[in-house]
């Protein structure tokens, strides 16, 4: 959704939200996490870390299908160089046009009955949708269920071209070609939330 991202926007999805957190409540289960992490990292040996981490990630899991979502405020992450933030959203993401990444999937041949203590991989099959550009990806995810909290961490490479994100030839040595995006999400069951 080219250019939508104003507070309207962000209203709506967290009302709709709230709904879903609602409807899991009266019909089932759901798992949420506001607070979950994504980093990314797209360094080359020899020059300036090129890395930033947004620990305010919303994600939610229903387990009634297995399906995972997420949302990043694009401008939630953090690098430890300003400059290279601003570079970033103003030049490569272009944030004020694109102000969210959003993910929507499923992890396949998951069960929650079955979670545990036990760290257990699983293929997540979804899309991402980053600068109004979607991909399909299927990472693997570590999964562990300890109480009432729904442990999901992984990770998974990605291309900047794949989303029409253009590195100026004067920095292209600098970036890295695969960028490597990290996840980790501790969602809480509705009970707990």
């Amino acid at each position: 959704m080219k250019g939508s991202g104003n507070v309207f926007d962000i209203k709506i999805w967290w009302g709709l939200l709230a709904g879903l957190v609602f409807l899991g409540t009266v019909h089932g289960q759901l798992y949420m996490d506001r607070e979950g992490v994504v980093v990314f990292e797209a360094s080359e040996k020899m020059f300036e870390p090129v890395k930033a981490r947004n620990g305010s990630v919303s994600a939610l899991f229903d387990p009634s299908d297995n399906s995972l979502a997420s949302l990043a405020l694009i401008r939630g992450f953090r690098f430890e160089n300003s400059l290279m933030q601003e570079h970033f959203n103003e030049n490569y993401i272009e944030s004020d046009l694109y102000p969210k990444a959003r993910f929507k999937g499923e992890i396949l041949d998951f069960d929650l009955e079955r979670a545990d203590r036990t760290t257990r991989e699983y293929v997540l099959d979804g899309s991402l949708e980053i600068r109004g550009v979607e991909k399909e990806i299927r990472p693997t995810v570590k999964v562990q269920k300890i109480g009432n909290i729904l442990s999901i961490q992984g990770s998974l490479t990605l291309l900047p071209k794949d989303f029409k994100i253009e590195i100026p030839k004067i920095v292209e040595n600098k970036i890295a070609k695969e960028v490597v995006v990290r996840f980790d999400f501790k969602l809480k069951g509705n009970e707990g939330l």
